[in-house]
């Protein structure tokens, strides 16, 4: 009987301490989330109180200038969507068939496809000012001559990784029964992978490319090595170009209050768009 209430003792004794750690894993992890949401907004707090005064049609019309012309940030909004938007052009194909390659035909005795997703993994990791040193190597050096091209290009080997992981991880998550069934109806594997599995993974490998695009967006270091900056509009890819990232870093620094006000105003631009990129991300990735 001893024995008995002797080992009751014991597991009601670990059923307490095993409640305890649950506990506190549980407030730790509330904590650790108020942290984090507390920090997002002192962050949106900041750049609204001092970047949507310096918000107006002129920010969006108007060009860089010397201090006290009232210039706007109209040519590096232009030139971040110019480059972006080719970088994205790049590197979505791009990744979407490395992509599609590691997930159909990358299986665990395929050494190629282990060598470009183990690349693709350390590219991920790879600090950005690296990626714009190799493409300052590659494109800027040896022409002697900045480019948005370039910088396109930089922006875009940081996009790929991205693309290419996510449309192997979501085309994976497609049932083997589908491309079975596919292939049974005698339709050739490239269709079955195009018809099929992108069409049922559409959602998820949207969501990947739109995140590679918010990644772009905010970047500075590549662009400083590559597309350098520009004063004025420009439309020509071939020559250096502005962008609202190199803006934000040059002109934040200054001596002079337009240039800082149109520095938190720029940033309250970029913070607005990565914004609503990752809330079409989550709107897109619910489960219709």
């Amino acid at each position: 009987m001893t024995d008995v209430m002797m080992s009751r003792w014991q597991g009601d004794r670990r059923t307490v301490y095993r409640r305890l750690k649950s506990r506190c894993a549980t407030v730790l992890s509330i904590v650790a989330g108020i942290i984090l949401i507390l920090t997002l907004l002192s962050i949106l707090w900041m750049l609204l109180s001092k970047g949507l005064s310096g918000l107006s049609l002129s920010v969006f019309t108007k060009s860089m200038g010397p201090p006290g012309t009232h210039s706007g940030l109209g040519n590096a909004i232009l030139g971040s969507i110019l480059q972006t938007g080719l970088a994205l052009l790049i590197a979505a194909p791009f990744g979407l068939l490395c992509g599609i390659y590691l997930s159909e035909y990358g299986g665990k005795d395929n050494r190629f496809a282990s060598v470009v997703r183990f690349v693709a993994d350390i590219l991920m990791s790879v600090p950005s000012i690296l990626v714009g040193l190799f493409i300052y190597q590659l494109l800027v050096a040896p022409f002697r001559h900045f480019s948005g091209f370039s910088g396109s290009v930089a922006l875009a080997v940081l996009a790929v990784p991205v693309i290419i992981r996510t449309t192997e991880d979501m085309l994976r998550l497609v049932p083997v029964a589908m491309r079975e069934a596919g292939a049974a109806l005698g339709a050739a594997k490239w269709r079955v992978i195009m018809s099929l599995c992108l069409r049922s993974a559409r959602q998820g490998v949207v969501t990947g490319i739109l995140l590679a695009l918010a990644r772009m967006g905010g970047e500075t270091a590549p662009l400083l090595f590559t597309s350098l900056g520009n004063q004025g509009w420009s439309w020509d890819l071939s020559k250096p170009m502005a962008s609202l990232p190199i803006v934000i870093y040059q002109y934040a620094g200054a001596s002079y209050e337009d240039w800082v006000q149109l520095a938190w105003t720029g940033a309250l631009i970029v913070t607005a768009g990565v914004l609503m990129i990752n809330i079409v991300v989550r709107i897109s990735s619910r489960p219709q």
